[in-house]
């Protein structure tokens, strides 16, 4: 004859393991958390103890792997596009005609420029390869292209058209493009500050913005741009160097510099410009 405490035991194990039952019947489960939640309503039979807390710790554990198994699906799998006007399967990623009814279509959220731009995800990119891609694109992307066809059709072209150019924008020159490939990753340059540039360095600045602002002579203000564009060249092949090797706060460290020369080369076009 069982005790009334230990019948109580029994049947709240056995709810316990009930409810795991379905919950994994729903959605499969790693077994070594399923096994876990087993073992803890095994232990209640043996040694007779309700231990609240520890159940609870199984089941939240059950239930967060249960959550990234979710996350981890929904990520994985891709959406399957088809024609707004046809319903056709899209089968290329970005889609800009349908290749059924050949009815421009919407722009795709969240394909990034190299996509767009049918580059290789990469610092070096080539960038005629970049510029023809363009103006294919534009030909046919263009809204004087769509003056005549319905109001959709209009708004997906300007909205795709503008697409083009940003994409074209950000990765044509190095310091847009190593920029955006940090914002990929999760990274940011911080607006406005020089915390990620030593002491040294700013003096360096200083000194040569205060020569470029001296400068009498265009032969003075192009020295200035001529060791610029130098020092451009060397942050480039850094800066790939790092990215290539995955090395994202070297290459953070080093587009901050980048940043501060290319802000020197547009001055000293605006320099430039003065003796014109």
């Amino acid at each position: 004859m069982f005790p009334v405490s230990s019948l109580r035991i029994i049947r709240s194990s056995r709810r316990v393991l009930y409810s795991s039952t379905v919950m994994t019947n729903r959605l499969p489960v790693p077994k070594a958390v399923t096994c876990s939640v087993h073992c803890v309503c095994t232990s209640f039979y043996k040694k007779d103890i309700w231990d609240f807390r520890a159940l609870d710790k199984e089941m939240r554990l059950f239930n967060y792997t249960k959550k990234a198994i979710s996350s981890r699906s929904c990520y994985s799998s891709q959406v399957k596009l088809n024609c707004w006007n046809c319903n056709h399967f899209l089968d290329k990623t970005p889609s800009f005609f349908c290749n059924s009814c050949n009815i421009i279509q919407p722009p795709e959220e969240g394909t990034s420029f190299f996509k767009i731009m049918d580059c290789d995800y990469k610092f070096t990119l080539d960038t005629h390869k970049l510029q023809t891609r363009y103006l294919q694109l534009q030909r046919s992307l263009h809204p004087d292209n769509f003056s005549q066809k319905s109001v959709k059709e209009q708004e997906f072209s300007e909205s795709q058209s503008a697409l083009v150019n940003k994409a074209y924008k950000t990765l044509l020159k190095p310091l847009t493009r190593g920029l955006y490939m940090l914002e990929l990753e999760g990274m940011r340059l911080e607006e406005g500050t020089d915390s990620g540039a030593d002491s040294d360095f700013l003096m360096e600045l200083m000194e040569i913005n205060e020569a470029l602002d001296e400068a009498q002579t265009p032969e003075q203000a192009n020295k200035i741009g001529k060791d610029t564009k130098g020092k451009l060249a060397d942050l480039t092949e850094q800066i790939d160097a790092a990215l290539r090797k995955g090395e994202l706060h070297t290459a953070k460290a080093l587009l901050t510099k980048m940043k501060y020369h290319a802000n020197i080369e547009e001055k000293v076009k605006e320099k430039l410009s003065e003796f014109m």
